[in-house]
C-alpha cells in the first residue's frame, strides 16, 4: 500500500494549503496540524485495508458436464481392446481411476428415491465463554449468541440439496444413461451367428448336352450353413460385458460421489457467503449505534469532530461492504443453482440451513476409517471388477483363437436327367467347414490380455493406497480444523473482543481518540474473520471425510 503524502504550506495572508486545499484563517498550528493529518492516514489506511479483506472471495468451480460426443465415459476400466470383439466403451467418469483428490460417499445412488447415507453423531450446543458488556454490539464482522445453526428453519439443508442433485442434476442425468447402453452390450454380446443360405444351379449348358455332346447332367442345390461355437466365444463375450456393466454401474456410483462432492464446495461456498452478510448486518447496526453514540457526544462536547466525521465514514463503508456482501451471497447461489438443475432467475430467493458451528469428531478410530473406505469406495470397487474384467477379456481372447465351424446341410440336390430321357435324381449333402489354425491363433491379443491383469491388478494396489492416503489426510484435517475452531471460539475470540471494548470505553470516556477504538476494532475483525473461515473450514473437513470414506457417516 502507498504511503499518501499530504503537504502543507503557509501562505502569506495566514491561511494554509493542506494537499492542494486552501484553509482560510489564522495560521495553524504545526503540531495540530501533523496531528490531523496522521490521523486521517490511518484512517484511510484501516478503511482501504479492511475492505480489501472484507469481500469473500469464492472460487467456485463449474460443475462436470459430459464430454462432446455420444458417451461420457471413455477408455474402459480393465478391458484388452480386442478387435474381435467391440467391447462397451466403459471407463472412469473422471477420465482415470485413482483418487481424485476430495470425494464423496455414495450408497445405493443408482437409483433415484432410494436411502442414500446413514446419518451418525450428535447435535452438540456450543456456547462463548465472553463476558458480556453493557455496550452494543459492533465490527465489520460481528457475531450472535450461542452462534451453531445458520440459515432459517425452512433453508434448504445439505441432505436436500443432495437429493435435488441425485434427482436434478443435469450430469448425473447422461451419466446414468451408460447403464443401459452397458446392457445393450450384453445383449450384443449374447446374440448367435446368422446362419447362410445358399441356393445355386450348375452344369447348365450353353444349348443343350447330347449323346454327341455329352455333359451334366444340370444340377440344383439349396444349401444351409450354420456356425458351430466350438470354443465358446459367446458365453466368454457375455462374460466380459457382464463384468463391463458391473464397471460401468460402480462407476456411476463414484460419478455420482464425485459430484456431491462438487455440490460440497458450492454449498459451502454460499454458506460463507451468508455468513459474510450476516455478520456484516450485526456489525453495521452496531456501528451506526456507535456513530450515533459518538454524536451525542461530540454535542456535549466530550468527542472531536473529527472523530465523528471518521465513525460516519466508517459506516458508509459498512453499508458498501454489505452491499457487496449480498452480491457476492448472490454469485454463490447461483453456483448452487447451477449444479442442482434450479431456475437461474430466482437465486436470489436461496436460503440455506447447515450446522457450520457444529464440531465433529471422527465417529470411528483410525484403523476402522481407513477399512471402511477401503470397503466403501466405489471408484477402489470399480477398479477390483476390472481386475474381473481383464480375466474375462484373457477367456475371450483364447476363446477368439479358432474361427467357428460351419455345419453345412444341403437337404435338396436335383440332378436334371430329362436330356437323357430318364428320371431326375433328387439327393442330400452333410458336410463340415473349419479354419485350420496354422498361422493366426489369435497370439498377439491373447499375450496382451494376459499383460493387461497384473497391469490393472497394479492400477487397483495403486488405487487403494490412494484411499487410504484419502481417509487419513480427511481425519487430520478434521482433528486441526476442530481444534482451531474450539481455541478461536474458547480464547481468542473472547480476548478480543475484550480488547475493543476495553478501547470503546476508553473512547466513549474521552481518554483516547477514536483511532485507537477503530484499531481494536480491525483487531477484532480480522479475529472474527478467522473465526468464520475456521467454521467452514472445519465444516468442510467434515464433509471430505465422508468423501474419502465413500459413505455418510457425519451430518
Amino acid at each position: 500500500m502507498d504511503r499518501q503524502r499530504q503537504d502543507t504550506e503557509p501562505l502569506g495572508d495566514g491561511s494554509t494549503t493542506t494537499g492542494g486545499s486552501v484553509v482560510r484563517g489564522r495560521r495553524a498550528d504545526p503540531r495540530a496540524t501533523a496531528g490531523r493529518i496522521a490521523a486521517l492516514f490511518v484512517v484511510w489506511s484501516f478503511c482501504a485495508g479492511s475492505s480489501w479483506a472484507q469481500g469473500p472471495q469464492f472460487d467456485v468451480g463449474a460443475p462436470p458436464g459430459a464430454a462432446g460426443g455420444a458417451s461420457t465415459v471413455g477408455q474402459p476400466l480393465g478391458a484388452a481392446n480386442f478387435p474381435e470383439f467391440d467391447t462397451p466403451t466403459i471407463a472412469p467418469f473422471s477420465g482415470r481411476p485413482g483418487p481424485q483428490g476430495s470425494h464423496v460417499p455414495v450408497s445405493g445412488l443408482s437409483t433415484p428415491g432410494a436411502p442414500m447415507f446413514r446419518t451418525q453423531g450428535a447435535q452438540q450446543t456450543i456456547t462463548q465463554n465472553t463476558t458480556p458488556v453493557q455496550l452494543p454490539q459492533y465490527g465489520e464482522l460481528d457475531l450472535p449468541a450461542d452462534f451453531v445453526m445458520f440459515g432459517p428453519e425452512n433453508g434448504m439443508t445439505i441432505d436436500a440439496a443432495i437429493e435435488l442433485l441425485v434427482q436434478q442434476n443435469l450430469d448425473l442425468q447422461a451419466a446414468r444413461l451408460e447403464i443401459p447402453m452397458a446392457q445393450a452390450d450384453v445383449l450384443t454380446a449374447s446374440l448367435r451367428a446368422n446362419p447362410i443360405f445358399y441356393a445355386d444351379t450348375q452344369l447348365v449348358p450353353y444349348g443343350h448336352f447330347s449323346f454327341l455332346r455329352p455333359g451334366g447332367p444340370p444340377q440344383s442345390d439349396v444349401n444351409l450353413n450354420l456356425p458351430l461355437d466350438v470354443t465358446f466365444k459367446r458365453l466368454a463375450r457375455i462374460d466380459s460385458a457382464r463384468t463391463a456393466k458391473y464397471v460401468t454401474e460402480a462407476q456411476l456410483q463414484d460419478a455420482v460421489r464425485n459430484q456431491i462432492d462438487n455440490l460440497y464446495g458450492v454449498y459451502e461456498d454460499v454458506v460463507a457467503a451468508g455468513l459474510t452478510v450476516q455478520f456484516s448486518e450485526l456489525y453495521l447496526e452496531g456501528i451506526r449505534k456507535v456513530s450515533r453514540l459518538t454524536e451525542d457526544l461530540f454535542k456535549g462536547g466530550q468527542v472531536q469532530q473529527s472523530d465523528l466525521f471518521t465513525l460516519k465514514a466508517n459506516v458508509m463503508k459498512s453499508e458498501l461492504q454489505l452491499q457487496e456482501a449480498v452480491i457476492a451471497r448472490t454469485k454463490a447461489n447461483r453456483a448452487l443453482a447451477l449444479i442442482l438443475n434450479l431456475p437461474l432467475d430466482r437465486v436470489e430467493e436461496i436460503r440455506v440451513r447447515d450446522s457450520v458451528g457444529l464440531l465433529q469428531t471422527a465417529p470411528l478410530p483410525r484403523d476402522q476409517l481407513v477399512a471402511k473406505g477401503l470397503e466403501k469406495r466405489p471408484d477402489l470397487l470399480a477398479s477390483r471388477i476390472a481386475v474381473r474384467r481383464a480375466n474375462a477379456d484373457l477367456k475371450l481372447a483364447k476363446a477368439n483363437a479358432y474361427p467357428d465351424v460351419y455345419l453345412l446341410y444341403q437337404p435338396y440336390t436335383l440332378q436334371n436327367n430329362t436330356y437323357l430321357g430318364v428320371p431326375s435324381a433328387y439327393s442330400w449333402t452333410l458336410g463340415l467347414t473349419a479354419t485350420v489354425p496354422l498361422f493366426n491363433r489369435n497370439q498377439g491379443n491373447v499375450l496382451r490380455a494376459k499383460i493387461n491383469i497384473p497391469q490393472t491388478e497394479i492400477q487397483m494396489a495403486s488405487q487403494e493406497r490412494g484411499v487410504v492416503s484419502d481417509v487419513l489426510i480427511a481425519e487430520q484435517e478434521l482433528d486441526q480444523s476442530r481444534e482451531a475452531v474450539k481455541r478461536l471460539r474458547g480464547e481468542i475470540v473472547p480476548t478480543s473482543k475484550l480488547a475493543r471494548d476495553a478501547a470503546f470505553n476508553r473512547f466513549k470516556g474521552g481518554q483516547t481518540s477514536a483511532l485507537e477504538y477503530l484499531a481494536a476494532q480491525q483487531d477484532y475483525n480480522d479475529v472474527v474473520r478467522s473465526y468464520r473461515d475456521a467454521m467452514v473450514r472445519h465444516r468442510r473437513a467434515v464433509l471430505d471425510l465422508n468423501t474419502a470414506l465413500g459413505e455418510r457417516v457425519l451430518p
